[in-house]
């Protein structure tokens, strides 16, 4: 390929909108250009790398039994109701109307068609398991599109579906996924990719996995334990509970607190620790009017999507400003009186003594409650974040926090599916079951993104040998000078006639320019040929990553580029 003719300018100046430096490199090397929000163009070299990571990622499928198949982009309403999913998904399903009036919606995600696909096809134990995968363009219209490809709304995607007889041949399924994930994000080029348990969500199922890649500008946070290797997504992730428990409970004292109402704030004002306050937090149910009122630890933080798991309800963040019932900052578990409301009490309060309360009353507090004493509570739950520090549940050891971007996932589904859309087979015994599914998700685009976020630096993007969208950068300097000319033109055949892929820079421009646009579109490897370098026979050849700078003879150099390659895949 001729830069000259390539089609994505390449800028100086980063884009306004750009708040992390995967989005902004990738725009400025003309990489991709924004059409609306949250969806992009991708221009050659973006494609080529998306081309190169599909061909890894089907590589790997195929390696474990996997089908590749396509599922449709737009599908009947009706799919989607046999699921339940019609419903219960909201504003990030696109549903429309077409010619006929008949709904539709756009797939966001394929379980459905994959069990269409599957049911009828395959009707006994006998031509289980298998695995069906796609790589496909899906819409999700994403509330918060951020970080050019990390997260959008329109995206490519590759979904792989199993089927089994057993949750036990499911299992041992999962763990073949697992390794093959492992072996995928390795070859693509992540350095910093760990597996964390997480919350299943829309998917449903009960066990699943996300595979994140470290790094300070991601919007998940996962708790780590450096001892024994425990490692979850803040949603999901336990710890063991601190007792904050003095040797002696004091009696209940109400007392005037006046204005303060913000955990810190009382704290100060009684003169102690957070840890020993007891926090209310309202939320409503999504689409009903009842609240649902949590208490837990001043010190620690409501983990929603564990509160939803405990109340099996979704929940928005209710407003208490015209209350009649409750004192906002002064919302206190003794002597609440809420009939319609749910209560729920987090494991941090199970043993607490000698604790801070709202009175239900403005300006009091209550002082000295102990919740085993004066309060009656039936069942506690594990609602809150993990915080920093805490004790790992299974070593003891303090974890730590840290943050990533979800590159894949994969999920135990179970019969949620199967069962929902009347899928069976017949098992030995001549019995109809459900089978037992597992989904598995890979998107190529954040792919992209994070591999770019991970090995950019002040320069530009640097791409690993094994997904550049080309592996040489031919650099000619002084394109005036025939000798140059003619010998880079040569040089540029010849290598494409060997099988190597290369960008040539034929551009009537400086040799700042030249270097400063190859650091920026990360071409692993640049070769100059320059008046200087051809008067000794020789080329001048640089890795991007700086491990390598050396020269080679003219007549010899494409063996030695080869060899370069070959050793950095």
């Amino acid at each position: 390929m001729l830069l000259s003719k390539l089609v994505g300018q390449r800028s100086k100046d980063n884009p306004a909108d750009a708040m992390i430096r995967s989005h902004a490199l990738m725009v400025r090397a003309g990489f991709i250009k924004l059409v609306a929000n949250g969806i992009w163009t991708l221009g050659m070299p973006a494609k080529r790398i998306a081309q190169k990571i599909e061909k890894i990622i089907r590589e790997e499928m195929d390696a474990i039994d996997g089908q590749e198949c396509t599922f449709p982009v737009a599908m009947p309403r009706e799919l989607w109701e046999e699921s339940g999913r019609y419903f219960s998904i909201g504003e990030e399903m696109v549903r429309f109307k077409d010619r006929n009036n008949r709904d539709m919606v756009l797939g966001m995600t394929h379980e459905e068609a994959a069990v269409h696909f599957a049911r009828d096809n395959v009707v006994s134990y006998q031509q289980l398991p298998f695995m069906i995968y796609q790589i496909q363009t899906k819409f999700r219209d994403e509330a918060r599109p951020r970080g050019g490809l990390i997260r959008v709304r329109e995206f490519t995607m590759k979904d792989a579906y199993s089927f089994h007889i057993s949750q036990e041949d499911l299992e041992t399924y999962y763990q073949r996924v697992y390794d093959a994930y492992t072996r995928i994000f390795c070859r693509i080029g992540m350095k910093n990719v760990v597996a964390v348990k997480s919350d299943s969500g829309m998917m449903g199922g009960s066990i699943s996995h996300e595979y994140m890649l470290l790094t300070p500008v991601g919007e998940d946070t996962l708790v780590l334990c450096k001892q024994c290797g425990y490692k979850a997504n803040m949603e999901v992730a336990e710890c063991q509970p601190d007792t904050v428990r003095d040797s002696v409970s004091q009696e209940p004292e109400e007392v005037f607190t006046g204005d303060v109402k913000e955990i810190i704030e009382v704290s100060r004002y009684l003169n102690v620790g957070a840890q020993k306050t007891i926090k209310a937090v309202s939320y409503n149910i999504k689409g009903d009017t009842r609240l649902v009122v949590c208490f837990l630890r001043g010190d620690l933080e409501v983990n929603e999507a564990k509160l939803k798991k405990a109340i099996r309800k979704d929940i928005v963040p209710s407003n208490l400003s015209d209350s009649e019932k409750l004192v906002a900052g002064n919302i206190g578990p003794l002597g609440l009186k809420l009939d319609d409301a749910i209560l729920v009490y987090d494991a941090s309060l199970k043993e607490a003594n000698n604790m801070v309360v709202g009175a239900n009353k403005a300006n009091y507090h209550i002082k000295g409650i102990d919740v085993q004493r004066d309060l009656d509570i039936k069942e506690f739950y594990d609602i809150a974040k993990v915080p920093e520090g805490a004790r790992c549940k299974f070593c003891g050891a303090p974890l730590g926090i840290s943050h990533g971007i979800e590159v894949g996932n994969i999920f135990q589904l179970g019969t949620k599916y199967t069962k929902a859309m009347g899928m069976t087979v017949l098992n030995k015994e001549g019995a109809s079951v459900y089978p037992v599914m597992g989904c598995y998700g890979i998107g190529v685009g954040r792919a992209i993104a994070s591999v770019a976020e991970e090995r950019c630096d002040d320069k530009g993007l640097n791409w690993p040998m094994a997904i550049a969208p080309w592996h040489v950068y031919l650099c000619p300097l002084r394109m005036d000078d025939a000798d140059v000319r003619e010998k880079a033109f040569n040089l540029y055949d010849a290598l494409r006639a060997a099988g190597t892929e290369v960008l040539m820079d034929d551009r009537d421009a400086s040799p700042g320019c030249k270097f400063s646009d190859c650091d920026l579109m990360g071409i692993p490897i640049r070769v100059v040929i320059s008046p200087r370098s051809l008067s000794k026979g020789e080329v001048e050849i640089q890795l991007r990553d700086g491990s390598l700078k050396t020269n080679a003879k003219y007549d010899a150099c494409i063996g030695v580029i080869q060899d370069i390659i070959k050793n950095n895949m």
